[in-house]
């Protein structure tokens, strides 16, 4: 299977390997596949497999049930240059509740794992935590192109070739962390262009977006910047919870903040919002992070 290229439409380019292959829905062979987005660095985004898990549970839902959290484990890096296949198992399926489990598998090993519930559409109780009300629109924000000099014209693609615009607030830590050593941050992201009206498709695609700054928190509390000599990072487990629908093609707050890290890992939770407020998804990460002489970094 042949990945989809990097020198197509980054948008293109998602809605692709968001677009599997295999059973059709209510079937009896629940095993799906699908490419792999190319990756200057050859391993496969986590952001993509998530969402990729998450389209191949939601094949096998009826269609009035909608995902509302999903609980998955990075078990081992992907191939970007190879496709993937997706093996989802029928949990449990009930009178408002569906729970799937997605394995997804490439050279025969699992290199992730996820439970998800889907749900029908139902009143209840509602509230929700208020966006923070002191941030710059995205619009008074430089664009990520505007921050990437001096790196290295492969690294740069990991930003430039990718679907997704964002303004980090106060700035990315790419190459240097400005500003105070604290474990928050603001990212406002969206989509480049419009993509379908398909509510699934959004939701899978907000946990595409989830995974791209989540990190970003814990290593701005130790004055990390991704370009540290011999820094090393992985994901290790994500979670999320969708609460409202909300479209990935407008601009959404993605409010991050790390509670904790220690023994070489760190923990990153997050709040996605609507440009207008709307709470749209929870999200928790936990990561392993190893930092060359990290003595040197402690308050």
């Amino acid at each position: 299977m042949e990945d989809v290229r990097a020198d197509e439409d980054p948008v293109a380019s998602m809605l692709s390997v968001l677009d599997l292959s295999g059973s059709d829905a209510r079937t009896t062979e629940d095993i799906f596949t699908g490419v792999s987005q190319s990756m200057p660095l050859g391993r496969v985004y986590g952001g993509q497999v998530l969402a990729q898990s998450i389209v191949a549970a939601a094949r096998t839902i009826p269609d009035d049930r909608i995902v509302h959290s999903m609980h998955g484990y990075f078990l081992r890096p992907g191939d970007s240059t190879q496709g993937i296949t997706f093996a989802v198992d029928r949990i449990h399926d009930g009178r408002s509740f569906s729970t799937r489990r997605t394995q997804a598998f490439q050279g025969g090993v699992p290199i992730f794992s996820m439970i998800a519930s889907f749900q029908d559409e139902a009143p209840g109780l509602e509230h929700a935590q208020p966006m923070p009300d002191d941030v710059p629109a995205p619009d008074e924000l430089p664009d990520v192109e505007a921050h990437l000099h001096g790196l290295h014209p492969m690294s740069k693609r990991l930003f430039t070739d990718r679907p997704v615009d964002l303004r980090h607030i106060p700035s990315p830590i790419y190459t240097t962390v400005e500003g105070r050593r604290e474990p928050r941050q603001a990212v406002w992201m969206r989509v480049r262009r419009a993509i379908p009206d398909e509510p699934g498709i959004h939701r899978a695609a907000l946990a595409y977006l989830s995974d791209l700054t989540i990190q970003e928190s814990i290593l701005r509390a130790h004055g990390v910047a991704w370009q540290t000599p011999g820094l090393k990072v992985a994901s290790l487990d994500h979670a999320m919870w969708w609460h409202r629908f909300g479209r990935v093609d407008e601009w959404m707050l993605y409010v991050q903040e790390s509670p904790s890290a220690r023994g070489g890992r760190g923990l990153a939770t997050g709040r996605i919002y609507s440009v207008d407020g709307l709470l749209l998804a929870s999200v928790a990460q936990e990561i392993m992070v190893r930092v060359p002489d990290a003595d040197d970094l402690r308050d």
